[in-house]
């Protein structure tokens, strides 16, 4: 069995983002030599996400709002975590409704999807320097 690992990094320049990463997760596919097996993509930090939808433009800003409804990022004394000093509490909730990580099959060389699927890296906390995981195992 083989074994591939990669890392991604991200800053961006807004505090919320949603970055395409399908491309780049191809491209560690392919380098990795796997046809058959697993592909796991991971945010390596605690206020961003890795995620599975559509590309659509429309959607994402249903997801900004929908999120910012669910976890406001103002006031930031509603939250407890922001006792500490930090002002990110907001990100940690949206993290934890986007998810950690996906999982993709991997067959004859390809990822896996259903129609319209794509891989997205979830930003709920920008302005630094932030990695992704990609772990390939298979033959």
């Amino acid at each position: 069995m083989k074994s591939y690992r990669k890392e991604l990094w991200f800053e961006t320049p807004t505090r919320l983002a949603f970055i395409n990463i399908t491309p780049q997760v191809e491209a560690a596919l392919a380098e990795s030599g796997v046809r058959e097996g697993l592909c796991l993509v991971n945010a390596m930090h605690i206020s961003a996400s890795v995620f599975i939808n559509d590309d659509e433009r429309g959607l994402h800003q249903d997801f900004a709002r929908w999120l910012e409804e669910l976890a406001p990022h103002e006031p930031l004394r509603q939250w407890r975590h922001n006792d500490t000093g930090e002002d990110n509490a907001d990100a940690h909730l949206k993290r934890q409704v986007m998810g950690r990580e996906v999982v993709v099959a991997v067959t004859k060389g390809k990822l896996d999807f259903g129609p319209w699927e794509q891989i997205f890296y979830g930003e709920f906390d920008g302005r630094r320097r932030k990695r992704v995981l990609i772990k390939i195992i298979g033959e």
